[in-house]
Parts: C-alpha cells; structure tokens; sequence
C-alpha cells in the first residue's frame, strides 16, 4: 500500500451519525414486565413481595425505576439498609423475606409506586423514559460499536473470506508472549500482519478519549512489520478535535496506516485488497 498523511480535515468531512437503538432484550423483557402490573389507588409490601416472587431481578430494577435512582445509587443504599442479612440479591430475600421487606419499606417503594401510577400522566410511559435515559443510553453507545464492527467485518470478510482473520481477539505482540486486545486480526491472532480497531462514538465522554490509549497499547505491542488500521466513526468526534488531531499524529508518524469512516468503505476495501495482493494472503 502507497504511504498516505492524512490531515484532521480528511476524517471531519467524511463523518456521520450512527444509527443505534436504545432497547434490548432486557429492556423489552422490563417494558413487559411493567405492562403486566395492575394499576390500583395504593400498592403495599405484599405487592412488592408478589412482584419479587414473580422475577426478583426485573422487581428490584423497577423499583429502582420507580425511586429515579442510578444503579450505583440504588445498590449503595441496598447495601447500607440491608447490611446486616448478609446481601442485595436474591439469596438474601430467600434467606429473610420479612427483613428484606421491612428494609424496602424504608426506602418509600411502595410510596413511589403508589404515586408514580396515580399521576395523571402515563406511569408506563415515564419508566420507560427512565430506563431510556439510563441503561438505554448505554445499549446505545454499545449498539453503535456493534453496528460499525459489523460494517468493518463485512468489508473483512468479503476481502478474506470466513476463516482467514479472527475478530475481538488477544492478538500475540512482538515478544512472542504479550498479548493485546483488537478488533479484528488478519490472517489470524497468533500471526497478525494486520490488525484493526474501529471505534464508534455518538456523545460526548471520557471513553472518547480512552481510544488514545486504546490504539497506543495496540502499537506499542504490534510487530513493526504489521500494519495498523483504525476505523472511527461518529459526529461526536467533531466536539474532541484535540483528540482526533493525537490519532492523526500517529496516522502521520506511520504508527497507524490510515483513518477511516464509514463513507470511506470503498477507500478500506480498495486498502485491504492491496495488502491482500502484496502479502499474498
């Protein structure tokens, strides 16, 4: 492959959104679970015991749902309140129901419920506005990574072929005994002359910068003689340009061949295959 320099301008004009999804299939299983609760004027500790007996996991996010608390949060005052029976989960109210009730009682559950299904607005619809703004917005961001991996693996696949390149791997360093974490390994992680990282970001955040150290771990462990690919993707990148100027640093010092983007497929394939024609793989 020719030697490129590429400029921050050359990655900013070929950026775009990423589709995602902020449901899964836990998410989907929680909305069900939630649709199957009975409206009525007050709830009280034998409807919270009845929705622990029926699926003590998916009760206890709704009722950290139903509370507005963050999973940090809401574990935290668990562990504070519930300390002395030895636990959180589900073993610790097998153990001592009456206790692990008692403990609930004081955190207003029951209250929260009570309030949240009487309000004259759909009850449903605000936890489902809950559980999007938090565990959807991580289903998101991973949704995105998965959607821009898999768009790099068809590109892979269809210069390769199934079976010649191994992805989300531990490829072997130049040590012969270090490991490092990648994308994808071409032909293969015990001997890789290529490897690529694709990295997806649709907001703003630490992680974003975190892709620094990510590919600086990936070179510093690669042989000289194996070529590096990084595949980024995402209109956030245009808020981090400080960021995305470091990753062009490395693209101009040589320690990362090219940038790419998903409008810049084509440009990936036509690379791809060259590297296929001169290795001969």
């Amino acid at each position: 492959m020719e030697r490129v320099t590429q400029t921050v301008e050359d990655v900013l004009d070929n950026l775009s959104a990423l589709p995602s999804t902020w449901r899964d299939n836990t998410a989907d299983k929680i909305i069900a679970y939630l649709n199957g609760i009975s409206e009525r004027s007050k709830y009280t500790r034998d409807d919270l015991q009845n929705l622990l007996d029926q699926d003590f996991d998916t009760a206890m996010t709704v009722f950290r749902l139903f509370l507005e608390k963050s999973s940090d949060e809401f574990k935290s005052d668990l562990r504070a309140l519930f300390g002395k029976i030895g636990g959180i989960g589900k073993k610790a109210y097998e153990f001592n129901r009456e206790h692990f009730l008692d403990s609930l009682d004081r955190l207003l559950i029951s209250t929260a419920i009570t309030t949240t299904v009487n309000h004259a607005y759909g009850w449903r619809d605000i936890l489902v506005e809950r559980l999007k703004a938090g565990r959807g917005s991580a289903i998101k961001g991973q949704g995105r990574g998965r959607a821009l991996e898999d768009y790099t693996e068809s590109i892979v696949k269809k210069v390769f072929g199934d079976g010649c390149y191994d992805k989300r791997c531990s490829f072997i360093g130049r040590s012969g005994q270090s490991t490092e974490k990648a994308d994808f390994a071409v032909p293969s992680k015990n001997q890789p002359r290529l490897l690529i990282e694709v990295k997806a970001y649709g907001a703003t955040g630490s992680k974003q910068t975190d892709v620094l150290g990510d590919i600086e771990r990936i070179i510093g462990q690669k042989r000289r003689d194996a070529v590096l690919l990084l595949v980024a993707d995402g209109i956030t990148w245009s808020s981090r340009v400080n960021d995305l100027r470091k990753l062009i640093k490395l693209q101009n010092d040589g320690d990362v061949y090219r940038i790419y983007t998903r409008k810049m497929g084509a440009l990936l394939e036509s690379d791809l295959n060259s590297f296929k024609r001169e290795q001969k793989l």
